[in-house]
């Protein structure tokens, strides 16, 4: 993997390297395609594994960086905007990842450009993706991909349409790797997509690099691009008996950062009237530390309605990044916040909101979060907090 800002190489390891040259196929003669390929790793494993029946093809944006063996073409191009000449049979390789929201460091210019070219661009993209796409477009009817990528795009809404867009365009099989590159936190799989056809399928591989080959978790003839889980049979009767916090509660998300930034009554000191603007590290398994100025923002309490309209009575919070748990309190004192859910009940609702709390701080909400989305990404999406189940008893 590469980032977009410093084009550094982070080396695939070999290993992942042989898993995916061999499930890839290509049928002889056929032309086989490396992206971001530097000094073409998967073409020298696939050549080796396969035989020198292909032709070999290798995109790199870096000059400096394109070292391919003579028995390959390269192009010094970006992949993302390259044109190529007729479809590929067999396209493999570790595409370069980074968001590339307005944030990212990319000229708006070119950013624009990638927005008008990608179907699948949505909110805060990431360059993976558009890969993904880029490959998919040049594939040949019944020519394969194998890449692997970072495990959010199975889980987060911006990649919704990228989901549904492997769906229509042909069959998918996903391999969750979880932590596959040393040194980095990313979780990791790798996709095996066929062009033209249908199906998808989960394996468990995340113990290939003690030599376990992958284990099938679920598999069916309909995909229509919805969000992956994984089959965890307590989770999911848990999902059964309850009903979704969804369709309980209202889900809001808090005030951001330049909106309360910019708000003539935000102070960056304290004083009379003013309190701290709570940030996750305020929110406690149970309980919200309202004394800790975390965000370095004060803003008067009677006035944080004017930020959000639900800062203005006691509600639930939930946090969205707690690194792979449910983390949840009261804001008794309601404060004013630039993170985190914040959840008000539906009209008619009642709900043990005391015993809510202890609910989705304790064992069995870890156990169902863990079980359904294993460490996929670090944060709790909107999507993954409306489904979690509220017991009956509860209500």
């Amino acid at each position: 993997m590469a980032s977009p800002r410093t084009l550094g190489q982070v080396p695939t390891p070999k290993a992942l390297v042989d898993f995916m040259v061999g499930l890839a196929e290509a049928p002889l003669g056929g032309k086989v395609l490396e992206p971001a390929c530097a000094h073409a790793p998967f073409l020298r494993a696939f050549r080796e594994a396969h035989g020198t029946g292909y032709r070999f093809y290798g995109v790199e944006i870096d000059p400096s960086a394109l070292d391919l063996p003579p028995w390959a073409e390269g192009f010094v191009a970006d992949f993302l905007l390259w044109e190529a000449e007729g479809g590929f049979d067999l396209i493999l390789g570790n595409p370069p990842y980074g968001a590339l929201g307005a944030g990212a460091r990319l000229a708006p210019e070119l950013r624009r450009l990638y927005r008008k070219r990608f179907a699948t661009w949505r909110g805060r993209y990431n360059l993976y993706g558009a890969f993904l796409e880029q490959g998919v477009r040049l594939l040949k009817e019944g020519g394969s991909l194998v890449y692997v990528v970072p495990a959010g795009w199975l889980v987060l809404e911006e990649f919704q349409k990228l989901r549904r867009f492997l769906a229509e365009e042909g069959a998918l099989e996903v391999f969750y790797l979880g932590r596959a590159f040393p040194g980095l936190k990313v979780r990791a799989t790798v996709l095996r997509f066929r062009k033209g056809g249908k199906g998808f399928a989960l394996y468990d591989a995340e113990g290939l690099a003690a030599g376990k080959p992958p284990a099938l978790l679920l598999e069916g003839p309909f995909w229509h691009g919805e969000m992956v889980r994984f089959p965890h049979p307590e989770a999911l009767a848990l999902e059964k008996e309850g009903l979704p916090l969804g369709r309980l509660f209202h889900l809001h998300f808090a005030a951001r950062s330049p909106e309360i930034k910019a708000h003539p009554l935000t102070r960056l000191e304290p004083g009379p009237g003013l309190v701290p603007v709570l940030t996750g590290r305020n929110l406690l398994p149970g309980r919200v530390d309202y004394e800790t100025p975390y965000s370095g923002l004060y803003f008067p309490r009677e006035a944080a309605p004017l930020l959000k309209p639900f800062y203005a009575f006691p509600h639930l919070v939930v946090g969205h990044t707690r690194h792979y748990r449910v983390v949840a309190a009261l804001d008794e004192r309601a404060y004013p916040w630039r993170e985190e859910f914040h959840l008000v009940p539906k009209e008619g609702v009642r709900v043990d909101l005391d015993g809510l709390v202890d609910y989705l701080n304790g064992p069995e909400v870890q156990a169902y979060y863990r079980g359904l989305y294993r460490e996929v990404v670090p944060h709790l999406t909107r999507p993954m907090l409306e489904r979690l189940p509220v017991p009956p008893h509860l209500l």
